[in-house]
């Protein structure tokens, strides 16, 4: 089953894609009870190891992009699956609407910023893909503002990777029944209830509408550098088995080394053992 897993989610560039051929219950035949055991006995452990790695080496960084609409499980996803990351060389970032002082600069500002230093890792919950996603389906800004974009993201993110700044972009895929409940329960729930905003509760009309922005923004922004993944996630397990999977493999792709020591330290042992 795993042979080869995440290829059934990356979106190859420049390929125009229709969500409504994936499916967000994909890996629905897999148990999950098996993907939970894999996750906490292997994956998580594995993704510790090779953060240790990214941190002594100190010569890449990661940039972990979460992507999707209310109640598609990013929150839950940075808790159950980058929680396995030491908090010292990691942190989270949620992105809210621009403040003043980020609308008074260019759209990618408040992004660059942000970028993880060397053996880091950073986490954008949310991204600078509400730019091409939220503003086109609230229309704060013209078409002939957010198409220009695309290109300007992807020229962006080039410049992350030559500058050893690896990315891994998820989208979590849920379906408009799955995100009702969710939202539903949110409401029902007092001690969820402090996450719902306005925009939620009207969210859900706009769904066919934000599927359509993500078809384009994934597959004109999906690239050999950068590609973005669809993570089904309908199923909670399933989805933090397929995130953590991606993230080892591409952790792996790093070839990650820790680095030597700038001096010999085999003179120190000789002279204990005297």
């Amino acid at each position: 089953m795993r042979t080869n897993l995440i290829d059934n989610f990356i979106v190859k560039p420049n390929t125009k894609i229709h969500l409504t051929n994936w499916n967000p219950t994909f890996l629905k035949r897999m148990d999950k009870e098996e993907a939970e055991k894999i996750l906490n006995q292997n994956l998580l452990n594995q993704m510790s190891d090779l953060q240790y790695k990214l941190f002594a080496n100190k010569s890449q960084s990661l940039l972990i992009i979460l992507q999707g609409i209310s109640a598609a499980g990013k929150d839950s996803t940075i808790r159950n699956v980058m929680g396995a990351f030491n908090p010292q060389s990691c942190r989270a970032i949620a992105f809210k609407a621009p403040s003043e002082e980020e609308l008074s600069h260019d759209y990618l500002w408040r992004i660059h910023k942000l970028m993880p230093a060397k053996g880091e890792i950073t986490v954008f919950n949310r991204s600078h893909y509400e730019d091409v996603i939220e503003v086109r389906v609230r229309k704060l800004v013209s078409k002939s503002i957010w198409s220009k974009r695309y290109t300007q993201i992807n020229e962006f993110e080039r410049y992350l990777h030559e500058n050893n700044i690896k990315i891994i972009k998820l989208f979590l895929y849920i379906s408009k029944d799955e995100q009702k409940r969710k939202l539903e329960e949110r409401m029902r729930n007092p001690q969820k209830q402090w996450k719902i905003t306005e925009s939620d509760i009207t969210e859900p009309k706009y769904y066919e509408q934000y599927m359509k922005a993500y078809e384009e923004a994934l597959w004109k922004c999906s690239s050999k550098w950068a590609p973005w993944y669809i993570i089904p996630a309908d199923i909670k397990s399933l989805r933090n088995f397929v995130v953590a999977e991606i993230i080892v493999t591409t952790l792996k792709s790093m070839k990650l080394k820790f680095p030597k020591p700038n001096f010999d330290i085999s003179k120190y042992f000789q002279m204990d053992q005297q």
